[in-house]
């Protein structure tokens, strides 16, 4: 019988994978910043409009801006972490789907805990 499981993307830091990962948080914090000079932009030109609510257009806005703002500060909370980290330590990246042969008498603690080990793009082990 075959079954579909979870299995861990787990990658191992070097200065490389933690410029790059470093390079995806200043991007992705880039982009919630313009998000919400975006936001802000859009704010003023419907409280130009007569017809809607001032104070409704604020708050629905400001809600917006504000989750942006949670998500900017724990990007940076991420950045800070990463900059902790130790070269050579290992990181759970993600996870994805595999399709894994189970017979009886297969160990299922064998099956449960599969994971892909990757250095720099580059699969270096998977553990069973």
């Amino acid at each position: 019988m075959k079954i579909i499981k979870k299995v861990l993307i787990k990658q191992i830091v070097t200065e490389k994978s933690k410029e790059k990962i470093n390079r995806k948080f200043n991007e992705q914090k880039m982009r919630l910043e313009q998000e919400c000079q975006q936001l802000l932009f859009e704010k003023r030109k419907l409280q130009n409009k007569a017809s809607i609510s001032k104070q409704e257009i604020t708050q629905r806005f400001q809600q917006e801006i504000d989750n942006r703002k949670e998500k900017i500060k724990l990007v940076e909370f991420k950045v800070e972490q990463l900059d902790m980290l130790e070269i050579g330590s290992e990181i759970i990246e993600k996870e994805v789907e595999a399709l894994v042969e189970v017979t009886e008498g297969s160990h299922w603690n064998d099956i449960d805990s599969a994971a892909i080990i990757i250095k720099d793009d580059v699969v270096i082990r998977i553990d069973e």
